[in-house]
């Protein structure tokens, strides 16, 4: 039986630690579906078709991994991908709250899907999407914390019009 696994988020861009956190996953599960939840509620700084692009990019075909995006609940997705588990990354004990609670929510909606939990690599741990787009927006050098793909996109998305003489 295959041991599959989603790995959910708004990848709002795609960082170094997501990365890893994926090439560390399937040490464990035989494929990680990265999906992006379609919440239009929500403000994002890059499109959904542009986070999915960028993901597949930065993956540069990794196998065992697809990209994908979703709407609704994230158990009745996993369990219609006919994945066994949630991946999730932690980076702090702030994390931890946030996610055990998630955990807790989908395990009373679907016995079935299992949460794991990994902790973000050492060298990622304070790297965050928020946190990148920050630092990107005021003109801070991110390269090294996300894909050259994300980078350059970025640099785009920030740059202004004096900047692009």
């Amino acid at each position: 039986m295959e041991h599959v696994a989603i790995y959910p988020g708004s990848f709002d861009p795609v960082t170094n630690g997501h990365l890893d956190l994926i090439h560390r996953g399937l040490k464990i599960f035989d494929r990680i579906i990265v999906a992006i939840l379609k919440n239009p509620k929500k403000q994002f700084l890059f499109t959904l078709d542009e986070r999915l692009e960028m993901l597949r990019a930065s993956l540069n075909g990794a196998p065992h991994v697809e990209v994908d995006a979703f709407d609704g609940l994230l158990v009745d997705y996993a369990a219609q991908r006919g994945a066994s588990a949630v991946l999730r990354g932690l980076r702090a004990l702030s994390d931890f709250e946030y996610e055990f609670q998630m955990a807790l929510m989908n395990r009373r909606l679907n016995r079935e899907i299992q949460t794991v939990f990994l902790m973000t690599g050492m060298r990622w741990i304070y790297t965050s999407s928020s946190i990148i787009k920050e630092a990107a927006q005021f003109g801070g050098d991110v390269k090294g914390m996300v894909p050259a793909v994300v980078n350059e996109r970025l640099v785009a998305k920030f740059s202004r019009p004096a900047d692009r003489r």
